[in-house]
């Protein structure tokens, strides 16, 4: 091709994607244009956001003297386009005539072709343009494994590309916000290893998610997995809502209509019959729980993960963990990574068992020191503290007048009602086996009645009682029920209706 049929072709391509991208994009199109050299191999390009996160970058390995192109829709802010030859040689000319051309909405902003190692180009999004979306504001969320290099995906309307990426770094949390329009869409994610992202290389996974609401998700695959979606979603609109299963908002009478009218533990037994078969997901998933919902968007709005052991609502949090890339791990003391509590530990259900083990209603997101200190300890209240944590969860002996006198460990005020509600959705989704764990601990034991209906012992459901009613449900709660029930198909009745705890207890 000489250089003058490469420019032709290159100015013939870029009028095309740029009309195509700008009739979908509310955004800024940016219109990445590559003409790869005879050495396509040694050649890559990564686009990055200010935080450094990948955005959008080549596929693993480009053809020879072959012209690719890609448009992204990109909102306000500062990026960063990096193109890299591994040869050293760039891409122009001693090899061939190849070719990089930038555009922003039709206006070329840089070309090149002749470099060595590599080239970086700023690129800056300003206001005054509409970067609004007109169409459905989705977000992919990933979390790489130990070889994150291997993990690529693309979203696809009728066959066509319509986002995709790659190019990520091991263990990094990445976030891409797409702009789509109504359509049937295909989401697939590929491991070049064929090991997937999860589990055996690390905890990666993937959430796609409009408004809040998981559209896909997964990583426990080999080569690749294919997930379908379509836009908009048949749940009444973006602002979500219960799914398939009811619940949020109007339908939490139809999810609750058989219960109408019952009281005492007649109640508890038809609402074990509403939320007794829920979808058991693997342990692995609960990352991918806590990638997309589990971050704080009600106190510092920071995004960081919301661990009820750190979390300090008041005021600063002593300290934050990054979705993704902060996940335990090992640990050595107080701050270095979260993991998956247990709140109703599986010591007293007989360990890794489902459904329970992966049951996300009871368990949250915590600090993994804390979360060991707190091991299978009761939750009570504390007289005598041997540990505290920097948000000032306490673990100790019990005060006078608990009514135990073992170690107990006690959260702050304002994730009592939380836990609470959890240990009151336990006794009733697990109504039909719970009688049978007494025995499985002797910390299990202290707090377990032996029956199904009141389940507890005194001391510990009046504590609980107690909790519900001095920490009423939050919206942070209520958000969780409709995430809890996207991911495993049932509800906690106890925060949809703090009223039934008495009814029934």
């Amino acid at each position: 091709m000489t250089l003058l049929n490469r420019i032709l072709f290159l100015a013939m391509a870029v009028a095309a994607s740029a009309s195509q991208a700008q009739s979908n994009c509310s955004g800024s199109t940016l219109a990445i244009n590559l003409l790869t050299d005879n050495y396509a191999s040694e050649t890559q390009w990564q686009l990055r956001n200010a935080a450094g996160q990948a955005l959008a970058s080549s596929t693993a390995s480009l053809n020879n003297n072959t012209l690719y192109e890609q448009d992204l829709c990109l909102t306000e802010g500062n990026y960063s386009f990096t193109i890299t030859d591994s040869y050293g040689d760039g891409i122009c000319c001693g090899y061939g005539n190849g070719y990089f051309q930038l555009l922003i909405d039709g206006e070329e902003i840089a070309n090149g072709g002749q470099f060595g190692d590599e080239e970086t180009v700023p690129i800056s999004i300003t206001a005054g343009t509409d970067t609004s979306c007109s169409g459905h504001a989705l977000e992919l969320a990933l979390n790489t494994d130990n070889y994150g290099s291997e993990t690529q995906w693309d979203i696809t309307l009728n066959g066509q590309q319509v986002a995709s990426g790659g190019g990520y770094s091991s263990n990094q949390s990445y976030t891409e916000a797409l702009c789509l329009a109504d359509g049937n869409y295909t989401l697939t994610v590929t491991d070049s290893y064929g090991d997937g992202m999860c589990c055996s290389q690390g905890n990666g996974g993937y959430s796609l998610s409009l408004a809040g609401k998981t559209l896909a998700s997964g990583g426990e695959f080999s080569d690749q997995q294919t997930r379908q979606f379509s836009l908009p979603i048949d749940d009444g609109g973006d602002g979500g809502g219960g799914g398939d299963n009811g619940g949020g908002g109007g339908d939490l009478e139809a999810y609750y209509a058989s219960a109408a009218g019952l009281s005492g533990y007649a109640l508890k037994s038809e609402l074990h019959s509403i939320i007794g078969n829920h979808t058991t997901q693997s342990y692995g998933a609960l990352w991918d729980f806590y990638l997309a919902y589990e971050t704080d968007s009600y106190y510092e709005n920071n995004y960081t993960i919301l661990d009820i052991y750190s979390e300090n609502p008041q005021s600063a949090d002593p300290y934050n963990f990054t979705p993704g890339s902060d996940q335990c791990g090992t640990y050595n003391s107080e701050a270095d990574c979260y993991n998956r509590e247990h709140s109703f530990p599986r010591s007293w259900f007989g360990g890794s068992v489902a459904p329970m083990n992966s049951d996300v209603h009871h368990i949250f997101a915590t600090d993994g020191q804390v979360n060991a200190w707190r091991g299978s300890y009761p939750f009570g209240e504390v007289g005598s503290a041997s540990r505290t944590s920097q948000n000032g969860s306490l673990l100790g002996s019990a005060r006078s007048g608990l009514g135990y006198s073992g170690t107990v460990f006690e959260p702050i005020d304002q994730f009592k009602g939380d836990l609470a509600r959890a240990y009151f959705y336990m006794a009733t989704r697990y109504q039909d086996r719970i009688s049978g764990w007494q025995n499985n601990s002797s910390y299990g034991n202290a707090v377990l009645d032996g029956s199904s209906q009141q389940v507890f012992e005194t001391w510990h459901l009046e504590m609980l009682k107690r909790w519900h009613n001095e920490d009423p449900v939050s919206q942070k709660e209520l958000d969780r029920n409709d995430d809890a029930e996207q991911f495993q198909g049932n509800r906690n009745p106890f925060v949809d209706h703090p009223e039934w705890v008495e009814s029934i207890w």
